[in-house]
């Protein structure tokens, strides 16, 4: 192909100009030479590559620095090196050159960088090793995962020219962890666009449908938006308050969850966009101005007091202020209203970085260090959980990325932050971790409970303790904190790991004592005879007298019988081959890219149909197995274990049946069974099962189960019941 490099030239000026625009009105000269340095040396590096599009590279990372400089505002070394974050992993340039130009600050966050894009691109036994790299670098410089969020970003806003196969694995990779850290950072805005984008290639029907609907609604929200406006400000004007307000759509992502919790249609999601209200004041009269618009705007409007959050008395752990209520509009429809500062806002959307702009005057210190114990918090996971799974491990670092949060005091007062739903004993251990070791109860607002007590908002906790309680299993059952689960594992597996070792000892003398020898194959036979998971299983059986000598002789004694009866069908074969039979719809479903015929079964976790969109899993024990493409697994299974999911296509389905149960609702009136299984029967000509039909204060609501061939079929009998009279939802269970 031939490029016009004198047009892209000027383009890559532009770009660059464009980056730097609003640097020089914040940063100093010396700030923007490092800038304009780190530039130069990325164009160099990248001059002679393209990315899929076509594009010449350079194009990438100035499009990552201006989302660290715009949209999380972080400063002159940030944007130096996101501009320089693919330079060691792409060209020649290495970490000391970069270290002898740059100096070792830079050098050490781009490596970091490069650290993480080299484990993307390996093709490991589990995916979710990318996510133990990347969280390891909070222990080097936080500024490393900012910068990965924005070059995900960017990826993410240009994924149309990946195959097919590759955005779904970025799409789940991005939103099991990358929206979730950049929740947790603060980055509100970037957090839902990413889970927007996720949402745009995981499910495209969906993503299409609620775009669409938004689309259509948009002139209407306008209209809402600006008759809401004309009534708040002229009562906010006579105040002499200075402010703006802005009215938004939700996050399509946002009114998809919503859809699915409240199992609603998108017309039934009432609060589907938001309006705020954002003021200038000084910091000692900033709650102050709050509270009174908050009064202000409950005089005009009826409001909702059990939607009403105060995030402003108490932040979020992530610095988030802001009240939020829900009021009776001027259409009479419900609608969010958020009240927040220009400062309140400011880190609303840009997140942690924006806190080092506020240092003077606001709450100095209390935000800043709610995050850095955090930080504090995953690196003791990362070192105390090494012997965990990596999928384990960011389980446990995931309750804490998204978790809602509860406000609780120490007996002298001070207050705690926990996430919603947890224990008497996780605040034990958020204390400190030998309290949380020897927790036997706790005393709350005086009255006394057991461990297990799920804290409430305000609660005043006081912890009872003993040195001969000890960490129990069934403790990790009600804990929710990665701190309070990593540590009780950490003392479980201890003593695991001492009786197994005991057992392994005791198994191998009375081995050695039936005259066995002590090796894998008779271990696996073993392990096998007594119907046992692991080997460990099988040590720790012996240590703890579950299993004895007798069960090794019984092992010893089946071993002969099936000896000798094997070498006899071997001396009398007459070496006929045995063919398994092949499941006669094994035509229906083909995978990978050669379109291979497999033998298959389907997944329990989702119903699928013919026509659905499918993929195929490979499973350690049971074979391959058929999930849909909205299955709940879905993500989880792409962005930990790609390497095991196959392409699947449908051929030949039409003589396949599958039953699946659909829900129907609406008005109820006399005859509306006969209209409804008059569509099923007569016009579908379609198998219903069973059906069940309840009637409350004239509303009905039915679960029917129906043998389905294809989706084409399905779809066309959605659509001739929600065309029956006074039917209000049709919807697949």
């Amino acid at each position: 192909m031939i490029y016009d490099l004198e047009k892209e030239n000027k383009e890559i000026l532009a770009r660059y100009k464009d980056l730097i625009s609003n640097t020089y009105r914040t940063l100093d000269e010396e700030q923007n030479k490092l800038i304009r340095k780190a530039f130069d040396i990325a164009l160099d590096a990248h001059k002679d590559q393209r990315r899929k599009t076509g594009e010449p590279y350079i194009y990438h990372p100035i499009e990552v620095a201006k989302i660290v400089a715009n949209e999380i505002g972080l400063g002159a070394t940030s944007i130096a090196c996101a501009l320089l974050h693919d330079v060691i992993e792409d060209s020649e340039y290495t970490y000391e050159d970069l270290k002898k130009i740059f100096g070792k600050n830079i050098a050490d966050i781009v490596n970091g960088l490069t650290k993480i894009s080299v484990m993307n691109q390996q093709n490991i036994s589990v995916q979710s090793e990318n996510y133990r790299k990347l969280l390891l670098t909070l222990s080097e410089d936080f500024r490393v995962i900012l910068i990965k969020i924005a070059d995900r970003l960017h990826n993410m806003r240009t994924l149309e020219s990946m195959h097919p196969v590759k955005q779904k694995k970025i799409a789940a990779e991005t939103a099991y962890i990358y929206a979730p850290l950049a929740h947790r950072f603060g980055l509100y805005n970037i957090k839902s666009e990413l889970e927007d984008l996720s949402l745009k290639y995981n499910n495209p029907d969906i993503y299409n449908e609620i775009v669409g609907k938004l689309e259509i609604a948009k002139e209407g929200r306008e209209k809402y938006v600006e008759e809401f406006t004309k009534e708040v400000s002229e009562q906010l004007k006579e105040e002499g308050l200075n402010f703006t307000i802005k009215g938004r759509a939700k996050a399509i992502s946002s009114i998809y969850r919503k859809m699915q919790k409240q199992n609603v249609t998108f017309e039934e999601v009432f609060d589907n966009y938001a309006i705020r209200i954002i003021y200038k004041s000084d910091p000692r009269n900033e709650k102050f101005l709050a509270w009174k618009i908050y009064s202000i705007v409950t005089d005009l409007y009826q409001s909702n007091p059990s939607r009403m959050r105060d995030w402003i008395s108490q932040p979020r752990s992530t610095g988030y202020e802001s009240l939020h209520l829900t009021v009776m509009g001027p259409d009479k429809k419900w609608i969010e209203v958020q009240i927040r500062s220009e400062r309140m806002d400011d880190i609303a959307e840009k997140g942690v970085a924006a806190h080092y702009k506020y240092k003077e005057g606001y709450r100095k210190n209390s935000d800043d260090q709610r995050f850095e114990n955090w930080v504090t918090e995953i690196r003791e996971v990362l070192e105390q959980q090494q012997n965990l799974s990596t999928s384990e491990l960011l389980d446990n670092i995931k309750l804490n990325l998204y978790s809602k949060e509860v406000f609780v005091f120490t007996p002298k007062g001070e207050i705690k932050i926990l996430p919603t739903g947890a224990t008497a004993l996780d605040f034990a251990f958020s204390v400190h971790t030998d309290l949380g070791m020897k927790c036997l109860g706790a005393k709350i607002n005086g009255k006394l409970v057991p461990i297990s007590y799920v804290l409430q908002n305000g609660d005043q906790i006081d912890i009872l303790s003993s040195q001969n309680q000890k960490p129990k299993a069934d403790w990790l059952e009600f804990v929710v904190t990665s701190k309070a689960k990593s540590k009780i594992k950490n003392i479980l597996n201890s003593e695991k790991n001492q009786h197994t070792a005991e057992g392994k000892e005791i198994l191998q003398r009375k081995m050695r004592h039936a005259k066995l020898n002590f090796n894998d194959d008779e271990i696996n036979g073993l392990q096998k005879f007594l119907n046992l998971k692991t080997s460990q299983d099988l040590f720790l059986g012996f240590q703890n007298g579950t299993f004895d000598i007798g069960d090794i002789k019984r092992y010893s004694d089946k071993k002969s019988i099936l000896s000798n009866i094997f070498n006899r069908f071997r001396k009398s074969s007459n070496k006929e081959e045995y063919v398994e039979k092949v499941d006669s719809n094994l035509d229906m479903i083909v995978f990978g890219k050669d379109e291979e015929k497999l033998n298959y079964s389907f997944a329990k976790c989702c119903t699928v149909i013919p026509g659905d969109k499918i993929f195929g899993f490979i499973t350690i024990s049971d074979g391959i197995k058929v999930h849909n493409d909205n299955c709940p697994n879905a993500i989880n299974l792409r962005a930990n274990y790609d390497y095991r999911v196959l392409q699947a296509k449908w051929v030949n389905a039409e003589s396949f049946k599958n039953r699946i149960k659909i829900e129907i609702e609406g008005l109820d009136r006399m005859g509306m069974i006969n209209d409804i299984t008059a569509v099923i029967s007569n016009n579908m000509n379609m198998d219903m099962k069973s059906m069940s039909i309840a009637s409350n204060d004239g509303i009905f609501t039915g679960n029917i189960n129906l043998e389905v061939k294809n989706r084409s079929q399905l779809e066309e009998t959605f659509k001739q019941l929600k065309a029956i009279n006074g039917v209000s939802k049709v919807k697949r269970m």
